[in-house]
């Protein structure tokens, strides 16, 4: 079907974009990023270096293989 042989109501019809319906989020990862972040940096703020290495070793994520 060629866009030159449609009338001017069918162009409108094949070039109108249908909207997203936003809904609203059941978990907002932004959140709970800043939330950890702060936790981690109250809990590292008074630590030295050396201290802070260890406080990574010790609370590393294990990843799945």
């Amino acid at each position: 079907m060629a866009i030159c042989n449609l009338t001017f109501v069918h162009q409108k019809k094949l070039y109108t974009m249908k909207t997203k319906i936003n809904k609203e989020k059941t978990f907002d990862t932004v959140k709970v990023f800043r939330e950890i972040k702060e936790k981690i940096a109250k809990e590292t703020e008074s630590m030295s270096f050396e201290q802070f290495k260890e406080y990574l070793s010790k609370n590393q994520l294990n990843t799945a293989k």
